[in-house]
Order: structure tokens, then C-alpha cells, then sequence
């Protein structure tokens, strides 16, 4: 007949044996659920794309260069109307 402490040495290593398994699935589980919030959160964010970014970049550098023309253009023909 074993003794309660023969029984509970035995359940604990059946215990041991589900600890990992239990351990894994739980990080596992972590893992998607914050996976589907970051998901989530930047889907609400409305990011753009690193070539987006760049192509609206270049359409404000040409706009710039262009009000910086028309600045200087308007600019010049005040100074031709005040003479």
C-alpha cells in the first residue's frame, strides 16, 4: 500500500508533466491576444507606408519650390509697379 507521501510524489510528477504544456499554451494564448491588439490599435492609427510618406514628401518639396517662385515673382513685379 503506498502512503499519502508515495501518492502525492506521484501527482506532483504527473503534475510536472502538464506544468510545461499548461505554461505554453498560456504564453501562446498571451501571445496572440496581444498580437491581435497591437493588430488593433494600429490599424486605428492610419499609418502610411514608408513609400506614401516618401511620395507626399516629394509632392511638398515641388509645392514649396513652386510657392517659393510665386513668392519671388510677386515680389518682383511690386517692386516694378512701385517704380
Amino acid at each position: 500500500m503506498k502512503g499519502p507521501q508515495d501518492i502525492f510524489a506521484q501527482l506532483q510528477g504527473q503534475f510536472g508533466q502538464f506544468v510545461p504544456d499548461m505554461a505554453r499554451a498560456a504564453r501562446d494564448d498571451f501571445e496572440a491576444q496581444a498580437r491581435a491588439a497591437a493588430m488593433t490599435m494600429l490599424s486605428r492609427l492610419e499609418l502610411v507606408t514608408r513609400e506614401e510618406f516618401d511620395a507626399q514628401q516629394a509632392v511638398l518639396e515641388k509645392t514649396r519650390e513652386k510657392v517659393d517662385a510665386l513668392e519671388k515673382r510677386v515680389a518682383e513685379l511690386e517692386a516694378q509697379r512701385e517704380s
